[in-house]
């Protein structure tokens, strides 16, 4: 039986309106890597989203990664919030719930927000049933293929975690903190990019607190 799969979601800053986060924080696109362009960011940046292709470049250094990492596995912290992504084309929702259930202690939810209603019934369960109940939300079929795919970064007890749910787990990239983090995983994003040297198609997205 073939996995369920969604609409792909655009890499549009607004895309979750309607999921009932007030907007006393915000997607806001990066609009470059260089230090001048980071620094229009708002800050304080509490979670940083990656849109990149899916090339055979980028699938073999996942298996790799994959390999390497369960024969030295990295130390993870319980409080990382993580859930695997069986739904294809749904990376967009898996890393916004990436990117919110990381920092609820900062974000603020409407009374009836379905996001905040997820998390909580998810706060205890594994990746894997929270994977599953993600299933049973109605969404949109589609047959398409799409080779594009969102990760999250996110800082959680002082280190850069990359939030991936077609990885078996989280993956660490070192040390980080609330003043670093944008940087920090824009040197990560790097790395993606300097991989596949010829693509173009890459997206960088930060969850910022808005400025009044």
């Amino acid at each position: 039986m073939a996995s369920p799969r969604w609409l792909p979601l655009e890499s549009n800053p607004e895309f979750v309106s309607c999921l009932g986060m007030k907007p006393t924080w915000q997607f806001g696109d990066v609009y470059g890597l260089d230090p001048e362009l980071l620094s229009m960011v708002p800050r304080p940046v509490c979670a940083v989203l990656l849109l990149f292709p899916v090339t055979e470049k980028y699938e073999a250094f996942k298996q790799e990664e994959e390999e390497r990492l369960k024969e030295q596995p990295q130390e993870v912290s319980p409080d990382v919030y993580f859930i695997k992504q069986t739904i294809g084309n749904a990376c967009g929702t898996i890393g916004l719930i990436h990117a919110v259930a990381n920092n609820q202690a900062r974000l603020e939810f409407e009374p009836d927000s379905p996001l905040k209603k997820f998390l909580e019934q998810t706060s205890k369960m594994t990746p894997e049933e929270r994977a599953v109940l993600l299933e049973k939300d109605e969404a949109p079929s589609l047959d398409d293929k799409v080779n594009l795919h969102f990760i999250a970064f996110v800082n959680v007890g002082g280190h850069l975690y990359e939030l991936d749910g077609r990885k078996p787990f989280p993956v660490v990239h070192g040390k980080t903190s609330e003043d670093t983090l944008l940087e920090d995983a824009v040197g990560v994003c790097k790395v993606f990019m300097a991989r596949d040297p010829q693509e173009v198609r890459f997206t960088i997205i930060a969850l910022s607190k808005e400025s009044f």
